[in-house]
């Protein structure tokens, strides 16, 4: 069982890491709560599907499609709505949930109401010691290892990345140097429309397209979020592992059911004994 669950909890850590990280980054450099954040998940997963199943393109075609919808509808969001609403943060939250409900209507008007089932983007299990593991969901954790990688690369190697790290640690500090926020924003909004819809179609093959399905990757975002501290990526990263191998020992050991409960739980846990994450406010 300890094999089962160290495998299990590994890779399903690193899906919960890639949902999380652009959620992690609009918080960190807007100070925003992006509530339609989910929304991001769940129209990667619909396009990819449209796509790969309705209209038969191939995978990788797919994919980019996918990802182009959500650093689209990412940079829509902030352009039509957030950037009118930056200095209130309520406001924000508040009309960025609307949006996630009003989109959720859209899909089910476009796509029906039922349940659809996506193939996997490969195929094939994978099986060690009894245990066996989709090639699929070990796919995902590649992927979400290399995005992050990727990540921390551009925000420390490059010019560009730098900025957003500037934009994130002092804002005021970063007008002064000539970085021009609404620039970031729009950058970090793309950024995290893409990252999202990369998590939708490997948490759609793991699970099944919904238009309920933006509520619980949003639930892990500001789990890990507030587990890891205010815009720190290695701080998303080990409270995705955090989180992951909690949720797998609680589904494991004791019952299934359990799978969200246990979150809800280390969220207060972690607000009562730290509130401000394992790692605080570090840099982005």
């Amino acid at each position: 069982m300890a094999l089962q669950i160290l495998i299990q909890g590994f890779v399903l850590s690193g899906l919960y890491a890639l949902i999380a990280v652009g959620f992690t980054m609009i918080f960190s450099v807007g100070r925003v709560l992006n509530l339609a954040y989910g929304v991001y998940i769940m129209l990667g997963g619909y396009i990819y599907y449209a796509a790969l199943q309705g209209a038969g393109l191939p995978v990788f075609a797919s994919f980019i499609l996918a990802i182009l919808a959500g650093v689209t509808f990412g940079l829509l969001t902030y352009l039509l709505l957030v950037r009118r609403l930056e200095d209130n943060p309520i406001a924000v939250e508040i009309s960025t949930l609307i949006l996630a409900v009003v989109m959720q209507a859209l899909i089910v008007v476009i796509f029906g109401a039922a349940p659809k089932t996506m193939w996997p983007v490969i195929r094939g299990v994978l099986r060690f010691e009894g245990i066996s593991v989709t090639m699929n969901i070990l796919l995902a954790t590649g992927v979400s290892w290399i995005v992050l990688g990727g990540l921390m690369a551009f925000v420390r190697y490059t010019h560009l990345g730098r900025a957003i790290r500037a934009v994130s640690m002092d804002r005021k500090g970063a007008v002064i140097s000539g970085i021009e926020p609404s620039f970031i924003s729009m950058v970090t909004w793309a950024l995290s429309g893409a990252f999202g819809a990369i998590a939708g179609v490997f948490f759609a093959t793991f699970t099944q397209l919904d238009s309920h399905m933006w509520v619980f990757p949003l639930i892990i975002s500001v789990a890990v979020v507030i587990v890891g501290g205010i815009g720190s990526i290695v701080g998303s990263l080990i409270a995705a592992h955090i989180i992951g191998f909690v949720e797998t020992i609680t589904t494991t050991v004791i019952a299934a059911e359990l799978r969200g409960v246990s979150t809800m739980l280390l969220i207060i846990l972690v607000l009562l004994v730290r509130p401000k994450g394992l790692f605080g406010r570090a840099e982005l």
